[in-house]
């Protein structure tokens, strides 16, 4: 499917310049460009690569001399990245799912599915369960007894919705992603040795190795609207409350949410972050890759983290964190440039041990 720059640029409500009616088929980055792909030139370096290509088009920033680049028209953005989001969407050819049920799909007579819904091959979906329209279970995947999918879900091959899990409208789930496994929740007869190290940060005391007993998950999961889980993330479900993930909250790959937490609306969790149980996240949180989040504790709204950070204390609204254990993004930075400065101190006081040595053995 081809669009043509007026088109496309009406689309995203951008300013169309040039042979508006030159048409493209994909897009590409600038030094790779066929002629019929629209070259994603999105700051000046970007563009510089124009002539390596062989675009005739490009999306480029407002202001943008794009004449100079040889080109023969241009679509301009004052947020090129942000208009990235919507041409994408045009340019997206989908992943091939089919329409209708495939007949290799076990679909119990219970389960409601709404109109249009699509269901590929092997794929099981349970008792009690209910699809809304337009959505699409793409192939061996499972949606458990008594689950909820809003209208517009895409589950893409291989993802897991467990039992009694309540999911809104337009969900995403990239592959392999599992919602609805047990929190992992254990406890032994007597107070164990972990929990004898946490009150004395480290000594067991008296604490004997004892059998661990399962704690049965007996919550579920909600998610909002328009949530997206990335593959071989996990949200575990809750003990006796649900676990929560509020609208418009984006989740990358191999995230673990564990059980009882909740997390708040528009937050952005990015790859390997692991949440751990019971613990809050206020809205338009955002944890770099790697952040970990001890139990129990309030990360407040607005928080960002950078990647590898290790939050181990409630967190007010509007910091930005880094290191572990976190502390103030700044505060972390400036210890880092004295650690880095400690190697130069040290030679300096040798020297100065040198320097007073000598004074003293002149006296």
């Amino acid at each position: 499917m081809s669009h043509s720059i007026a088109d496309i640029a009406a689309a995203l409500g951008l300013e169309a310049q040039g042979e508006t009616d030159l048409r493209v088929s994909g897009v590409a980055e600038p030094a790779m460009a066929a002629p019929e792909q629209l070259a994603l030139a999105m700051k000046p370096d970007f563009a510089a690569q124009i002539g390596q290509g062989q675009a005739h088009a490009a999306m480029l920033w407002d202001g943008a001399d794009w004449q100079s680049y040889g080109l023969r028209a241009a679509i301009l953005a004052k947020r090129p990245r942000h208009a990235l989001s919507g041409l994408s969407a045009m340019m997206d050819p989908g992943a091939g799912y089919a329409a209708g049920i495939h007949p290799s799909a076990v679909i119990d007579p219970s389960a409601e599915l709404g109109e249009g819904v699509s269901v590929g091959p092997f794929t099981v979906i349970g008792a009690g369960a209910r699809i809304g329209a337009g959505s699409v279970i793409g192939p061996q995947c499972h949606v458990g007894w008594d689950s909820v999918l809003g209208e517009g879900a895409l589950l893409h091959s291989g993802v897991t919705i467990g039992a009694r899990v309540t999911i809104g409208a337009r969900f995403i789930a990239q592959p392999g992603a599992v919602l609805g496994g047990d929190g992992f929740s254990f406890v032994t007869p007597e107070p164990s040795g972990v929990e004898k190290v946490r009150e004395t940060l480290g000594k067991e005391g008296d604490a004997q190795a004892q059998v661990w007993a399962r704690i049965h998950s007996l919550g579920g999961i909600t998610v909002g609207d328009d949530v997206e889980i990335g593959a071989n993330a996990c949200i575990d479900r809750g003990t006796v409350r649900d676990t929560r993930v509020g609208n418009g909250t984006k989740i990358d790959n191999l995230v673990q949410v564990g059980h009882n937490v909740v997390v708040g609306e528009n937050c952005l969790l990015c790859g390997q972050v692991g949440i751990a149980g019971s613990t809050r996240l206020g809205n338009n949180v955002v944890l770099g890759g790697q952040t970990g989040v001890v139990d129990n504790i309030f990360v407040g709204d607005n928080v960002i983290t950078g990647a590898g950070t290790m939050l181990m204390a409630n967190v007010p609204a509007g910091r930005a964190m880094l290191g572990y254990p976190a502390t103030k993004m700044d505060s972390h930075v400036e210890s880092y440039k004295g650690l880095r400065r400690l190697p130069r101190l040290f030679r300096d006081v040798a020297e100065l041990k040198k320097a007073v040595s000598k004074l003293a053995g002149n006296e």
